[in-house]
């Protein structure tokens, strides 16, 4: 457990900098370059994620059991990740899709860490899980909540993304659509051995 903790310690703390100060990053990456603040930056996600992957998969071997919902929640995720890759694509494809959403990404991720929390249906929802999916909700909740304080004072920064489009909702709808059955029916199991719908 300690191995996830520190993932996402490191992780989500390197992806809340903006969160904590919103002009800390570009002070940071003032003082040190900016390619070197992006390759910092970079190398301390990376080291995160692995983290993250490696400590989730060894408290699988010993889980701590938390909370047990009915075998119904489990369809219920499955729903709400259907908008979750249609979300992540219209972030960089500027349409209607991002107009409504705002900040898709970031619903993406919540919908994503929420869904996951009440698809432990099966096999119960452990600590590790708690950590995990719940620790990625709280921090798009804060980041969420963050954005619009930057927002008022001025300090968004620009996110990059493909020109504005007609073609855009159709693509991230499509896309989005297209990730999500491809997970579904075979990356989920192949990345995590879990399959979605037994």
């Amino acid at each position: 457990m300690v191995w996830l903790v520190l993932g996402l310690v490191l992780f989500l703390g390197v992806h809340s900098i903006a969160i904590v100060s919103p002009t800390g990053r570009d002070r940071l990456a003032a003082g040190m370059g900016e390619n070197t603040f992006k390759g910092l930056y970079a190398l301390v996600s990376f080291a995160g994620l692995g983290l993250i992957v490696w400590g989730y998969g060894l408290s699988r071997e010993t889980p701590v059991l938390l909370y047990a919902l009915p075998g119904g929640f489990r369809h219920l995720a499955a729903l709400m990740l259907l908008p979750v890759f249609v979300l992540l694509l219209a972030a960089y494809l500027p349409g209607r899709i991002k107009t409504a959403a705002k900040h898709p990404m970031l619903l993406a991720v919540k919908l994503w860490a929420l869904a996951h929390l009440l698809a432990q249906s099966v096999t119960g929802g452990t600590l590790a899980d708690v950590l995990l999916f719940g620790g990625f909700l709280a921090w798009a909740v804060a980041d969420r909540i963050s954005l619009k304080r930057r927002a008022l004072a001025g300090a968004l920064r620009p996110v990059p993304a493909l020109p504005a489009g007609g073609a855009n909702d159709a693509i991230a709808l499509v896309g989005g659509l297209a990730l999500y059955a491809l997970f579904v029916f075979w990356a989920h199991a192949w990345l995590f051995g879990v399959r979605p719908f037994g």
